[in-house]
């Protein structure tokens, strides 16, 4: 039964006939009313309970269609901090909310909120149901579920009006996140916007994180992204030539402390830094040191092509500053165009968004390259993006001992086999060194050993030495001259 329908008892009957005040049409009404409860079947009373043209007017306490709507939409990966927006803004004091969902067909297609309510008016294609979540990461072990299609009725100061929220759909080709406003006053609606922006950069998800661009799934933009957690290396670990990783260190972990000092005189804050030098030298491993050193960063990593967004990154960048962006392999976007049709090379392009930071911009540009000469013409022609570019060589004689002994710790190798390993190693990498000691322990293994014994330290580097690894060889960044005199001293 319709809990809206008015039925008189049989005391109130019996008053109003002895009153005389007994209004027959409005018995008729009631009586109607009363029948059509009873003989109503259950999809028709389904019916009734689901609709949204009725809901809405019941809410708005008017015709829906009399309220004006403002939009504002989003990038997809920002879906999860609207969502967290939205909710935070509604946790006010003051403010109430019912949330309800909407089928209907094409619900998730390119139809406006009042595209909607006019279809659910006039064909009853849309009917309240289910409100439809996505599951979206947060952090790298953390997942949220975010609002993907509902509909929140809200309530503040008396005043009565309705918030959509839509999150991207890789089914209807939506790569943003919408949240449609219908008030009865339109500053409701742009007051209600202007307050979700500031909650999302106040309570921004991306902040501190460090996030590596995956690429999109429509094909365009930013997102999603992939959340990783922040390495925790020590300078122990870091094997480079005496004096490089207190450069390093300084131009970008040493500004992020000074910070202040800078500004105060006058200093801008962003900073470039290149690392070059041949692969499998410790580039990367470099990298992951600086974050492990910059726990207040956020950091954004892009790579080969995806380098192309780094318009986003960089926006995003500066929205949650102090921040970092890392531009790994750079050399292959030295001359690839970006997706635009554009004349200039992607590179051209990080280089135009390094430079389109403020001075007080607490933002480090991190860039890595296997071939600096590729770099070299475009950088110098826009001096004063990179402001300090380091090679990360190819480790020397105490370098290589030291990888040993980092990467082979507790093995219990002796000094000779070490130096004899250095005296055969020379000109490989520090991929190379990590490779030979798991390589050896394998070996070991594989004969049932109870530990890593010096036979299979040197089978391992045999191995790798031989012509039927010269490929491998080539993969672990080792020159193929450095082979070449490997062999001969063998």
């Amino acid at each position: 039964m319709d809990g809206k329908t008015e039925i008189m008892s049989s005391g109130e009957f019996e008053r109003g006939e002895r009153s005389g005040q007994f209004d027959m049409e409005r018995t008729a009404e009631l009586f109607r009313e009363f029948l059509e409860a009873v003989t109503r079947s259950p999809q028709e009373s389904e019916s009734v309970e689901r609709d949204l043209s009725a809901r809405l007017r019941e809410h708005l306490g008017r015709t829906p269609r009399d309220s004006p709507v403002v939009k504002a939409s989003y990038p997809a990966y920002d879906h999860p901090n609207v969502h967290g927006a939205v909710e935070r803004w509604f946790a006010a004091e003051g403010r109430t909310y019912e949330l309800i969902g909407m089928t209907g067909a094409g619900h998730q297609g390119d139809l406006s909120l009042p595209e909607i309510i006019e279809s659910a008016s006039r064909y009853n294609r849309f009917v309240i149901g289910a409100v439809e979540y996505t599951h979206l990461p947060i952090a790298p072990d953390e997942e949220l579920a975010c609002v993907s299609f509902g509909l929140y009725l809200g309530s503040e100061g008396g005043e009565q009006f309705a918030l959509l929220l839509r999150g991207p759909s890789d089914n209807y080709g939506r790569d943003k996140v919408e949240i449609e406003v219908l008030a009865p006053r339109k500053e409701l609606a742009n007051r209600l916007l202007s307050d979700v922006d500031g909650l999302i950069r106040t309570h921004n998800i991306f902040r501190g994180q460090v996030l590596s661009f995956e690429g999109s799934e429509f094909g365009h933009g930013l997102g999603p992204f992939r959340f990783h957690a922040r390495p925790r290396l020590t300078a122990e670990q870091i094997v480079l030539p005496s004096g490089l990783l207190e450069r390093v260190e300084r131009q970008v972990t040493g500004v992020a402390r000074r910070r202040e000092q800078l500004r105060a005189a006058g200093q801008h804050l962003r900073r470039g830094l290149l690392l070059y030098g041949p692969p499998g030298t410790g580039k990367t491993h470099t990298v992951r040191y600086l974050l492990s050193h910059l726990p207040d960063f956020t950091v954004v990593m892009l790579a080969g092509t995806s380098i192309g967004a780094i318009g986003p990154a960089c926006a995003l960048a500066r929205m949650l500053q102090p921040a970092l962006v890392v531009l790994e392999d750079c050399d292959l976007i030295a001359e690839a165009r970006d997706y635009g049709g554009g004349e200039q090379p992607l590179l051209f392009q990080v280089l135009n968004e390094m430079d389109g930071l403020g001075d007080d911009s607490d933002v480090a540009f991190l860039l890595t390259t296997n071939r600096a000469d590729l770099l070299e013409p475009a950088l110098s022609q826009r001096p004063g993006r990179v402001d300090l570019a380091v090679e990360i060589p190819l480790p020397d004689a105490d370098g290589r001992r030291r990888l040993i002994g980092l990467y082979g710790a507790g093995l219990g190798l002796g000094e000779e086999l070490v130096d004899e390993v250095v005296d055969r190693t020379e000109g490989t990498t520090a991929s190379f060194a990590k490779e030979l000691v798991r390589r050896a322990v394998l070996v070991g293994a594989e004969r049932e050993a109870v530990s890593t014994e010096s036979q299979d330290l040197r089978a391992a580097l045999d191995e790798l030495l031989s012509d039927r690894d010269a490929l491998t060889r080539r993969l672990l960044g080792v020159p193929d001259a450095a082979s070449e005199e490997g062999e001969e001293e063998e």
